[in-house]
């Protein structure tokens, strides 16, 4: 008799649907961890208890059971406060430390800071004895390359600079800006999660990626800038808006280079004023800085040669197939042939999608035509990968997810040096990403008719079981 109430009860409990209130606990607790451990990283470096590897680690683990819980589990309307609040917390808490994984942040402040003096940056580089006058003791003896290299970043770059030290020349005035750009981030995000029908907690993907929280957060990249212009023009083109789409991508190609790559996968077929308009926000952003005429492009050739752009040594997979037998000189012109040949079909997919009725279809070939060139160009810094995270935000990619979290947490161990250690490192992280993909692949293409992600958990919408 009593073991038969026992059973009873012991049925009952496994039946106990998840609760939104569980779920909430659940991200409070986890919340408190990620902001703890981004306390650990900004005011203990200098007697850190736990080295890097350790403590990205932890908050990677800790953001990966975050991100269970948003995805599977019930949710209400207090779920995306509580977000919201932990993810402010993890970044205010880098606000007034000084970065301690990269110093590009000084050069911001320094470019803006010369042109509230009426200086153009791509005039002179911070040591040239012309500008003397202007060095600190505050942010001019931690800029890197400053004893040759004039300003390396584009003009929208260069105007956001203007802004950010606008009522001071500080750090903390920066991370403030680039913390406002990450709320326009979040708030796009949720938009699109909307139209999309998806949960608007999933920008939790987002707002607590331990990567954008020690990129953007602690060492204030403008990486955190150029995603949200790039939120902004996804979402544009979601909603049909072809000049508002231009004046965004636009915006962000003359942030950082490389979102260029994605004009063919936003591009509306025989709808030219997207184009075109993109085409207008680069010129136009380069006439306030002509006076300086061809040094209008800055450090940027310079840059190519010293990262190994233009010879071909930075590119691992050109670095791998030196190791092939008969391969061993392979130029550094075939790799780049090899890679024109990747970006066609995933070109022509764009041009498939671009009259689709479906707003949404060109997410896909936009996520993959990014990916492809992260993975092909095998950037040395974790923050050249943020732009990825829109994507896995508003179309989940467990490829690119754990691709995300393999740069994230090996460029924080004892393997990101150059050399050796780089390729060695670079091994595992492809290889894994190597595996991850096959997996997907598997599940997508048979085995999720047998084993269908959502049976896992029972997920329901606004608490309701």
């Amino acid at each position: 008799m009593a073991d038969g109430r026992l059973k009873a009860v012991a049925k009952r409990g496994a039946a106990l649907p998840a609760t939104a209130l569980g779920t909430n606990l659940g991200l409070i607790v986890l919340g408190c961890l990620l902001l703890g451990l981004s306390r650990h990283l900004a005011g203990q470096m200098d007697h850190i208890l736990f080295d890097y590897s350790e403590t990205s680690l932890a908050a990677l683990v800790t953001f990966l059971g975050a991100a269970l819980l948003v995805t599977r589990q019930p949710v209400d309307r207090a779920t995306l406060p509580i977000i919201l609040v932990f993810a402010a917390l993890c970044r205010l808490v880098f606000l007034m430390p000084r970065p301690h994984l990269s110093s590009d942040i000084y050069r911001y402040v320094w470019d803006g800071m010369m042109q509230h003096h009426g200086i153009n940056p791509y005039r002179y580089f911070p040591a040239d004895p012309h500008i003397a006058a202007f060095r600190d003791n505050a942010i001019y003896p931690h800029i890197n390359r400053k004893e040759y290299a004039v300003t390396i970043y584009p003009p929208v770059a260069q105007m956001f600079y203007f802004v950010a030290t606008t009522f001071a020349a500080s750090l903390t005035a920066m991370k403030l800006t680039l913390y406002a750009a990450e709320a326009v981030t979040v708030f796009t995000l949720i938009r699109m999660l909307v139209l999309l029908g998806l949960r608007r907690e999933q920008v939790l993907l987002y707002a607590w990626s331990p990567l954008l929280i020690w990129e953007v957060g602690s060492s204030g990249h403008l990486d955190g800038f150029l995603t949200a212009l790039l939120a902004l023009a996804l979402l544009f083109r979601m909603r049909n808006q072809p000049v508002l789409t231009g004046l965004a991508l636009g915006a962000a190609v003359m942030t950082k280079f490389y979102p260029l790559l994605l004009l063919p996968a936003l591009w509306r077929r025989r709808d030219w004023r997207m184009p075109l308009t993109v085409l207008g926000v680069i010129v136009a952003s380069y006439l306030p800085y002509l006076s300086v005429g061809k040094r209008v492009f800055g450090f940027a050739g310079g840059y190519v040669q010293e990262e190994g752009i233009s010879t071909g040594s930075r590119y691992f997979l050109l670095e791998l197939a030196h190791h092939i037998p008969g391969l061993e000189n392979l130029p550094a012109a075939a790799y780049y042939a090899f890679c024109v040949l990747c970006f066609v079909p995933l070109l022509w997919w764009c041009w498939h999608l671009s009259a689709s009725a479906d707003l949404a279809a060109f997410l896909r070939p936009a996520a993959a035509l990014a990916f492809a060139l992260m993975i092909l160009f095998s950037p040395h810094y974790p923050w050249y990968v943020l732009w990825l995270v829109p994507f896995v935000v508003l179309r989940p990619s467990f490829t690119m997810g754990v691709y995300l979290c393999v740069i994230f947490y090996g460029f924080t161990t004892m393997w990101a040096e150059p050399g050796a250690k780089m390729y060695f490192l670079s091994k595992w992280m492809y290889g894994a990403v190597a595996i991850a993909a096959i997996l997907q692949g598997i599940y997508e293409g048979w085995l999720h008719r047998v084993l269908p992600l959502a049976r896992l958990w029972p997920v329901t919408e606004e608490g309701k079981a």
